[in-house]
């Protein structure tokens, strides 16, 4: 059974790096293909063939002979060229792909796509944007990760790039931007958040609704909120981890007695769903915003569905124009002194 759509760009699927790779990818790459998302899988050929083969299905494997283990050291990227991660990327550099997509180590992944990619003219830092789960939707918090130390002018892009991924993705005409802080009030923050807070007010292409705190942000009081990666990666490994506490405790409860366990079974239906929004398989990667590619980062413990997700999410990004939205966005910020 061949599910890859020739007429179609691909996606470069990492399918060696992460904790249940290859079967995961393999099974999560057919699902996408099924639904028409043409991908090719990045990795050992050997053990994915083989899994292929066990499925009856085919799809089409650029071969790379190492991978970038979990444990492993996010610099050794740039000696190991033949690694899955390298690969993917260098294939959308090289144009064979349309988009990289990896399920394995963040730091590596994204140090990858900036040593091949590179960065957008004008951009400084690129930003990890994460999909935070709020009553009607999502919020897109960047950065999580990327960058643990900022500067004003790299909250100012992520500002940005934020409102064009959420117009892009989501279809929000004019998102709203939220800078995080201690204190509602302007005067409250940080250096860092001081000098941000004057410059996004000033910054053509973001509607700046000032200062949110931690608590606001599930509140969706905004659609994007910038920070720096520090805090960001903070806030969201707090919220992936209490909102797994959280139905932990629900579900010990709903267990205590019999009328608690008869309780559990009529809400049951309604608890799941609100369970598979809180889940980061969801959405299944992240974007890296800010390179000159489109590339997407997802949890290392991803499953078969989160990479289906990512897929999905990738393909989406590359039909709706993302990095050229992206490029003729930070274009309009002016000529920007790149650092080093």
């Amino acid at each position: 059974m061949a599910l890859y759509c020739p007429d179609m760009e691909p996606i470069a699927l990492d399918a060696m790096g992460g904790d249940r790779m290859p079967e995961a990818a393999v099974d999560g790459a057919l699902v996408a293909a099924a639904e028409g998302v043409s991908v090719v899988l990045v990795g050992d050929e050997e053990p994915l063939r083989a899994a292929l083969d066990e499925r009856g299905a085919s799809l089409p494997i650029r071969h790379a002979d190492d991978v970038i283990a979990m444990h492993e050291h996010a610099a050794d990227v740039r000696r190991r060229r033949t690694s899955s991660v390298m690969l993917a990327m260098r294939m959308v550099k090289d144009g064979e792909a349309s988009a990289a997509v990896s399920m394995g180590h963040s730091g590596a992944t994204m140090a990858a796509a900036l040593f091949v990619l590179g960065r957008l003219r004008g951009v400084e830092r690129p930003g990890i944007l994460a999909n935070i789960p709020v009553k009607d939707g999502f919020v897109a918090l960047i950065d999580v990760g990327a960058n643990a130390e900022c500067r004003p002018s790299h909250l100012q892009q992520f500002a940005l790039m934020g409102s064009i991924f959420v117009r892009t993705m989501w279809g929000v005409a004019s998102p709203s931007v939220g800078l995080m802080s201690i204190g509602e009030e302007p005067e409250k923050g940080n250096e860092l958040v001081l000098r941000a807070h004057a410059l996004l007010e000033e910054t053509r292409g973001v509607r700046f609704y000032g200062n949110v705190e931690g608590r606001d942000l599930f509140r969706g009081l905004t659609d994007v909120v910038v920070t720096d990666g520090f805090t960001g990666n903070v806030i969201l490994k707090l919220a992936e981890g209490e909102a797994r506490e959280l139905f932990s405790w629900v579900r010990d409860a709903l267990r205590a007695d019999l009328r608690s366990r008869i309780g559990g079974l009529l809400v049951r239906p309604s608890l799941r769903a609100v369970a598979a929004r809180l889940d980061p398989a969801e959405y299944g990667a992240q974007p890296l915003l800010g390179v000159d590619g489109h590339a997407f980062i997802g949890h290392g413990s991803a499953d078969a569905r989160a990479v289906t997700n990512a897929l999905r999410t990738a393909r989406r990004a590359v039909e709706g124009g993302l990095l050229e939205h992206l490029r003729s966005g930070i274009a309009g910020l002016g000529e920007v002194e790149l650092s080093t």
